[in-house]
């Protein structure tokens, strides 16, 4: 996955193909505001069909969150670290939390933040010196633009809606060939971190 000259990777596949476009395409994410369960969320294209969840856990000592696609298999499990000052999610391929499954980490890049700034370490990028993404916007004036490592190559970008009958939207706005479960669980870390 690594990038030549500052250009992003061909294609960003963190759990393959079928979960990439070969378009630029909106999706939208939806949270329910309401309900029995914390932290479930909707991702509906542009026709309006559902093709990612997030579901989440009412009772969790632990905030977590998990992605299926649109049959209910599951994607990804993400995991919010306890006692974080940089709040600090991990995120696994599948429903296992064993560092063998480690995908990514998402982290605030400093601890007192003005404006949304989250750095993200691929697990090989254990060191953690350089991010290999970076979220970079205003979280709460609504327009957030995900970035390749620290260049100014833009991968996708997030415009937050108001919220209207009790639910919380973002558009986001995906390059061709960038995993769409990726982006889906940086905007729902993004919105955990900054509630």
């Amino acid at each position: 996955m690594a990038a030549r000259n500052g250009a992003p990777p061909a294609k960003l596949l963190m759990l393959g193909p079928q979960i990439c476009k070969p378009f630029v395409g909106p999706l939208t994410v939806t949270k329910k505001a309401f309900g029995l369960s914390v932290g479930d969320y909707n991702v509906t294209d542009a026709s309006g069909a559902v093709v990612l969840r997030v579901k989440g856990e009412f009772f969790s000592s632990r905030r977590r969150r998990v992605v299926l696609d649109a049959d209910g298999r599951l994607l990804l499990t993400m995991r919010g670290k306890a006692f974080s000052f940089h709040s600090s999610w991990e995120v696994f391929r599948g429903g296992s939390t064993n560092g063998s499954n480690l995908l990514f980490t998402v982290k605030r890049s400093s601890v007192i933040q003005l404006n949304a700034s989250l750095d993200i370490f691929l697990a090989a990028n254990r060191a953690e010196k350089v991010c290999d993404f970076k979220i970079k916007g205003s979280y709460f004036n609504r327009s957030c633009a995900l970035y390749h490592g620290t260049t100014s190559i833009m991968i996708a970008q997030m415009n937050r809606q108001f919220v209207l009958l009790g639910k919380d939207s973002c558009t986001v706005t995906i390059v061709p060939n960038v995993d769409h479960a990726f982006i889906t669980s940086l905007v729902v870390i993004l919105d955990e971190i900054n509630q």
